[in-house]
């Protein structure tokens, strides 16, 4: 099982420079777990691209499909949890979300947010760690 944020989950979708890394993790474990407001922040990044005509409305649809097969076994935290996690750390209440749930599992989520990355070392890793 490996526990990502939303920037993982794109960078396995949309080609780009970390997709082959993405790939490679996903080969290794195709478990993914994610906290539920993973599809909510894909689906402001997908509209963005359609928006910016990047995608068609119909590929990124496809995406999103895709992601929700990739990821079954979603899981939520409670906003207070999340709202506690933000506070604790000094993150972004949407980054708590994920934080929360790597605290919950005892994993560490893999992200390529370097903010988050220095904010909470003890509870995540880096793409490049998590397939070395």
């Amino acid at each position: 099982m490996i526990l990502v944020d939303t920037n993982i989950l794109v960078y396995l979708l949309i080609e780009g420079d970390r997709t082959s890394s993405a790939h490679e993790l996903y080969a290794r474990d195709s478990d993914w777990r994610s906290e539920g407001f993973i599809l909510v922040e894909l689906s402001n990044v997908l509209a963005t691209y359609v928006r910016n005509r990047a995608l068609s409305l119909g590929k990124g649809k496809g995406l999103l499909a895709d992601a929700e097969t990739r990821l079954p076994a979603l899981r939520s935290v409670s906003h207070a949890q999340a709202f506690e996690t933000a506070a604790e750390f000094g993150i972004s209440g949407y980054d708590a979300r994920f934080i929360a749930l790597a605290k919950e599992l005892r994993v560490r989520l893999v992200t390529e947010d370097a903010k988050l990355l220095t904010a909470v070392p003890s509870l995540t890793r880096s793409l490049a760690d998590a397939i070395g």
